[in-house]
């Protein structure tokens, strides 16, 4: 078994992964903000996470997954205010659509999923400290983080302080001292949901402060640093460097994560995901019209760390992915699965080996798609072992052979593209198509290669792929 390799976006290199506990892993991913429907978008990065989990599972580590919610924030407040309902009844129900299709998409669950509001007496000790040694201070409307007191600001994103301090304002409601400090506690504004904080006052607390808090209490208690810290690409700067900023200053031995790793953000056709573009749908509506599992192997082709564009073209190809696997399943579900003794392992190698290249799920689902094995009991159990790491995982409706949908209307498209060369009124599809193979198979025996081609390229744009052989023509739906 090789080594794991991964890019680190804190040192911005490749590097081999090595944990800083024998055989133990520690992972904090930053998780949803529920005060809106979840999209394919937010899904992206908990996909990858769930696949770098599944492999260091694999590989034989102990592996302790966290995944935060941040259940208040100034979107959630807002929405309560401007339509009448409680601000945590919003939370909840945004979050369980979100569950639901994570379930779906066959996402394992967290091993811990602290709520921010849970959090608040971990969170005023992070904050009182922070004051105590200089690095953040109190005024009018809240207790900001001083960015100056922390030299190493900028490095996790790459950025120049004076670059950012240059392009940064004061909002109009801020009162702090620089315009790169940000917020730890936010005092209360009436109506707001709030909790004490002498001697303070009422408020609740910043977006930044819970994550380091809840990885602190969590993960790593000691203050010397946990291995993997995760999130998707966008929250490098401000959210991750604030996180970085906070936590090392209070820590025994930095950094707060040996491994930093980003996945990659998602376009839809093309674009930033919008509903002003029209090209925003919600996660859980998503799921409703596709197979969770064919979903999820639309991710893999590109890697975790590239921009993805998403199509309905590109789940297609998904479809026609998920076919092929089942195919293979099929072939392979009579033998009884049993692990195969180390020299006869052959296709796991492969895959383990792709992962363990910085997750190039690319080549591992290329290796599980041209492997044509034997059907044997060490095929089946290397096959089942490979779909698992991959987050797939057989049904019992993967035994079942596929059923041949045909359109409805493809008597008359087929109609259509040959005009009075056939009469296919009133006529099943099935009907149609075996009408249209028999007067092709007549063509050829005449020798009339034009009209053979002519019906074969009208099945095609029917949907039908047609295929000759000694045994005579048959046909699929093509895909």
């Amino acid at each position: 078994m090789g080594d794991l390799n991964l890019y680190n976006t804190r040192t911005r290199a490749l590097e081999r992964f090595v944990p800083l506990r024998e055989r133990q892993v520690r992972i904090y991913v930053c998780g949803l903000t529920p005060s809106a429907q979840a999209h394919l978008g937010h899904a992206r990065s908990f996909l990858f996470f769930d696949l770098l989990r599944r492999l260091l599972t694999h590989l034989g580590y102990a592996v302790t997954y966290v995944q935060n919610v941040t259940d208040i924030d100034d979107r959630s407040i807002n929405r309560a205010r401007e339509t009448g309902e409680d601000w945590y009844a919003i939370v909840s129900g945004y979050y369980a659509d979100f569950k639901s299709a994570m379930r779906r998409l066959g996402v394992m669950e967290p091993d811990a999923e602290p709520y921010a509001t849970k959090f608040i007496p971990q969170i005023q000790a992070m904050i009182r400290a922070l004051i105590e040694r200089g690095h953040a201070y109190a005024v009018e409307d809240g207790i900001y983080y001083r960015v100056s007191s922390f030299p190493d600001y900028g490095k996790l994103s790459n950025r120049n302080v004076e670059e950012l301090q240059a392009g940064a304002r004061i909002d109009v409601d801020e009162h702090k001292d620089d315009p790169l400090d940000f917020a730890l506690w936010k005092f209360a504004k009436p109506g707001e949901p709030k909790w004490a904080f002498e001697p303070y006052g009422d408020g609740r607390p910043g977006w930044h402060i819970e994550c380091s808090a809840m990885s602190h209490a969590l993960l790593d208690p000691e203050g010397v640093g946990f291995d993997i810290h995760g999130g998707g690409a966008d929250l490098i700067f401000p959210h991750h460097e604030n996180e970085i900023a906070q936590s090392e200053p209070l820590m025994a031995h930095p950094p707060m994560a040996n491994v930093w790793l980003h996945g990659g953000l998602l376009n839809f056709d093309g674009r930033k995901m919008s509903k002003s573009l029209g090209n925003f749908e919600p996660l859980t509506d998503l799921l409703a019209r596709h197979d969770p599992q064919a979903v999820r192997l639309t991710f893999l082709p590109t890697g975790y760390s590239k921009v993805m564009n998403f199509t309905e073209e590109s789940l297609a190809a998904s479809n026609v992915t998920l076919a092929r696997l089942k195919k293979t399943y099929r072939r392979l579900a009579t033998v009884e699965a049993r692990e195969p003794a180390a020299d006869a392992r052959v296709l796991l190698p492969k895959v383990e080996a792709a992962l363990c290249n910085d997750m190039n799920t690319a080549v591992a689902l290329a290796e599980l798609l041209s492997w044509a094995p034997e059907p044997s009991a060490h095929a089946r159990y290397e096959f089942e072992r490979a779909l698992w790491l991959l987050g797939i995982e057989p049904t019992p409706a993967w035994l079942e052979e596929p059923k041949l949908e045909l359109p409805s209307d493809l008597t008359a498209r087929l109609q259509s593209e040959l005009g009075d060369e056939l009469a296919l009124d009133g006529v099943a599809p099935e009907e149609a198509i075996a009408r249209a193979i028999a007067h092709r198979t007549a063509a050829r025996a005449n020798k009339d290669w034009a009209a053979s081609d002519r019906l074969r390229d009208a099945l095609a744009r029917c949907g039908i792929a047609i295929k000759d052989s000694k045994e005579g023509t048959t046909w699929t739906v093509a895909g």
